[in-house]
This record gives structure tokens, C-alpha cells and sequence, in this order.
């Protein structure tokens, strides 16, 4: 199974992340990412597949993204895909990883 090498946002993402920096007060995109990550992964269903537009300047390496438990979300990230890869067809991890966090971005920014 492939790995993921950036993670790319797109502008509305970017958007709604500094609205959340300015009402968390976290001053970093990882760690807003992450739980974002989180929070989609933990819904139980498979969010809709859509085209998202790498269209920001944010971007950050996998290991930027994950921090010190890279591995471990990497193996969380696998399994949720392919038990999701058993209805997905050809989906890519790096896709699946990209509707989750913009599911995720989109629930934590409703949440607050």
C-alpha cells in the first residue's frame, strides 16, 4: 500500500483553519489537522468522495502532519482504508486521507 508524502489544503481548508487558530489559540496547521483527522476517522462512515483543489499555500510533509506518532496514525489511516477500500474501488490512500480531513476541518469549525 502506498504511504503519504504531503498533505496539501485547499483554500476554503485554509480558511477555515485560521478561523480556528484565531478561536483555539493553536497557532499551528499540524496540530489542527491532526484532530480534524480524528474527528472524521471517528464517524463511522465513509464521507463523500469529492474533488478537492490543492488551491492554497499550505502544504506539509507527512511527518510534519503526524509529528512524533506518524507511524501510528499512518496505521490508523490503513486500516480505516481498507475496510473502506472494500466499497472504494481504485480510491488512493492519499485521496482517502484528503476526504477525511476535509470532513474533519469541516466538523471541528462547526463545532466551535
Amino acid at each position: 500500500m502506498q504511504g503519504i508524502d504531503i498533505i496539501r489544503l485547499s483554500e476554503k481548508q485554509k480558511q477555515q483553519l485560521i478561523i480556528l487558530k484565531r478561536k483555539t489559540g493553536i497557532e499551528n496547521w499540524n496540530v489542527l489537522c491532526r484532530w480534524a483527522l480524528c474527528m472524521s476517522l471517528a464517524d463511522p462512515t465513509v464521507p463523500p468522495k469529492e474533488d478537492i483543489p490543492s488551491d492554497s499555500n499550505v502544504e506539509m510533509t507527512w511527518k510534519t502532519f503526524a509529528g512524533e506518532f506518524s507511524e501510528l496514525y499512518l496505521t490508523i489511516l490503513k486500516e480505516a482504508y481498507r475496510k473502506f477500500a472494500k466499497t472504494a474501488g481504485d480510491t488512493e490512500l492519499s485521496t482517502f486521507v484528503k476526504i477525511h480531513l476535509n470532513r474533519g476541518i469541516n466538523l471541528y469549525s462547526k463545532s466551535l
